[in-house]
């Protein structure tokens, strides 16, 4: 009997299908896994921006996360949206039962605009319970700003905060530098006392809307393969450089277009 890797998306729901479990389902089929889900919010958004947020019920999340790891065994899970501190409770009482070999947060805390997300009991429930039951966490430069308390501009900022949060939070942690000034990009990792930088150059576009969600999924749908973590850091990026290159072009909505998560060729 043939078997593909199970992963696990816990995140909230993008009913535009940009973002959030929407774009982790797509990645992990794009990249043959199997994505099961477990909706922590439904929002009501689009291109443009968010409109309404309607937490699931705590009780509700549990029952799904209990589903799903009973019976599918998840290789690896990702974690997306968690929109209080109840949730982040339950999720992190499922995870301490459920010892899954790799789990991914990307910290959804602060909006393109600067906007933190987050009421400040979520974050440190976050730093508190979460953070420390996690492979790797994947903020960018305003999520690691807000975690450190201070500002993460440039890469050797980067590589201060990576090693920082590493050190604080007993994970391995990669700085998303999508927003760093000049035509290049790179990301740092800091793992097991050791840095790597992924660089590439950036990719005009307009159509960004769920980049965080996807590099995510993508690390996990590649973890799940037993790849090490700087190999499937390197794929997942290679894989989201392309989707958003196929994306680039597309016109669907008014405002941050999605990317293209299914391509084909060059």
């Amino acid at each position: 009997m043939s078997t593909i890797p199970v992963i696990l998306t816990i995140a909230g729901s993008d009913c535009s299908g940009g973002a959030g479990i929407q774009a982790d389902i797509k990645t992990i089929s794009a990249l043959k896994g199997y994505a099961a889900s477990v909706i922590t919010a439904v929002t009501a958004q689009n291109t443009t921006g968010v409109q309404a947020v309607y937490p699931i019920p705590p009780d509700i999340v549990r029952v799904q996360i209990i589903s799903v790891t009973d019976d599918l065994q998840p290789a690896a899970i990702k974690i997306g949206m968690v929109h209080n501190a109840a949730i982040v409770h339950i999720i992190a009482e499922c995870l301490q039962k459920y010892r899954s070999r790799f789990v991914v947060y990307d910290p959804v805390m602060v909006s393109t605009s600067g906007r933190k997300l987050m009421t400040e009991d979520t974050v440190c429930a976050i730093q508190n319970e979460l953070f420390p039951l996690c492979s790797l966490i994947t903020p960018n430069l305003s999520e690691a700003s807000l975690l450190l308390s201070n500002p993460v501009t440039d890469l050797e900022e980067m590589k201060h905060a990576a090693r920082e949060l590493a050190n604080r939070y007993h994970c391995a942690v990669l700085v998303k530098g999508g927003h760093l000034s000049g035509g290049t990009m790179c990301d740092v990792l800091y793992n097991n006392g050791s840095v790597s930088l992924f660089e590439q150059q950036k990719i005009e576009s307009c159509n960004l809307h769920g980049t965080g969600c996807t590099l995510s999924s993508a690390i996990a749908t590649f973890a799940a393969r037993n790849n090490g973590l700087e190999k499937a850091i390197r794929q997942a990026k290679a894989y989201i450089g392309k989707a958003i290159y196929y994306g680039k072009d597309l016109h669907i909505g008014h405002g941050n277009g999605p990317l293209c998560h299914f391509f084909s060729g060059e």
